[in-house]
């Protein structure tokens, strides 16, 4: 057994998970969440996770969340450390590579702290736990994610997100989306600026979806100014109508949305990881990073894949000759993908339901 851990015989009494953000990797780190409750049915779960994040997956039974909030600065540490303090774990599995999460591992009582593998460690997170997952190369990131499991001794991958939705997200969905109409959801913004397709883009695949399929075509996004700037000109530009509640719904409402979906439209971003955890295809837009690491879990059929020709032009290399995780940032590049690579990958799941 990994790292000599007795866990598989019962051993392990409370386990602490430490992964913040972001609502993208907090859907990977569900599946892992649920082999551990599988597996592990009497340990008690903590789960130290970020307050927007938080959010999404609050009502999950059978885990005590710990809420981290940043915007408090340093008052979110001792908020922290109230609500850990007097509590031991037998171990702390510590998911996330960055600064801010190493200060939280510190605040954890665990003999064993697990964390990433030195080659893989970002930010120095390798001096923060005393047991390493195994290495494996060029893995998806919810296929890292298991490593920890796996140090733990459990082989099994069980990938079940189950996220529940309140009877207010259901009745919100309820409110917007047309009785009897197949739904295309376009999510057309990341938080990184560099991963967005452009408006013109999605209105032509809006006016697609109307015009053969008499699909209703639902925006989804955030409140920052962007995405409204995105959803507003889409809706102008677009010459069929469309529904634009970006800005408009919280996670768990737009969760309902996205389950309620056929398909859904996305570059890299948390809302297409949420369509992949209520089985919606995912329609996944790729030319700046690599969907091999970080497409739709569920949806490889469906992903748009222009990262290695965006790879080649930039840095005159392949993927396998390039770091796993590296990014194509220039302005530019997401526009190698073409309107008909999206409309065929909707045709595609319209032949299939």
């Amino acid at each position: 057994m990994t790292n000599n851990l007795n866990i598989v015989s019962g051993s392990l009494d409370h386990l602490c998970l430490l992964r913040l953000s972001a609502v993208g990797d907090i859907c990977h780190t569900l599946p892992v969440v649920r082999t551990l409750q599988a597996h592990l049915p009497d340990t008690r779960i903590t789960w130290i996770i970020g307050k927007t994040e938080y959010g999404l997956v609050s009502d999950i039974p059978g885990v005590n969340f710990v809420i981290f909030d940043k915007s408090l600065g340093l008052k979110a540490y001792w908020n922290v450390w109230r609500q850990l303090k007097g509590k031991r774990f037998d171990v702390l599995l510590h998911m996330q590579m960055s600064l801010r999460s190493s200060m939280l591992n510190l605040l954890v009582s665990a003999p064993v702290k697990i964390g990433f593998d030195k080659k893989r460690a970002k930010d120095m997170q390798w001096i923060f736990s005393n047991k390493k997952i195994t290495h494996q190369p060029r893995q998806h990131v919810i296929d890292s994610f298991f490593g920890f499991t796996e140090a733990l001794g459990i082989s099994e991958h069980i990938y079940k997100w189950d996220i529940p939705i309140p009877a207010e997200a259901e009745s919100f969905a309820d409110q917007h989306l047309l009785h009897g109409k197949k739904v295309l959801v376009i999510s057309p913004c990341s938080s990184m600026a560099y991963r967005n397709w452009s408006i013109a883009g999605y209105a032509a695949v809006a006016e697609y979806a109307v015009d053969k399929y008499d699909m209703q075509v639902v925006l989804t996004g955030g409140p920052s100014e962007i995405e409204k700037q995105f959803g507003d000109n889409i809706s102008k530009i677009a010459k069929s109508k469309v529904t634009n509640l970006i800005g408009k719904t919280n996670l768990k409402q737009l969760l309902a949305v996205l389950n309620r979906a056929t398909a859904v439209v996305s570059p890299d971003a948390g809302p297409a990881h949420m369509a992949t955890a209520v089985n919606t295809p995912v329609i996944g837009l790729y030319a700046t990073t690599n969907p091999d690491r970080a497409r739709p879990y569920l949806s490889a059929e469906y992903t748009i894949n222009h990262y290695q020709a965006a790879l080649r032009d930039k840095y005159g290399k392949s993927v396998d000759e390039m770091s796993w995780g590296a990014r194509v940032r220039d302005d530019g590049t997401m526009d190698r993908i073409k309107v008909d690579d999206v409309t065929s990958m909707l045709d595609k799941i319209m032949s299939a339901k």
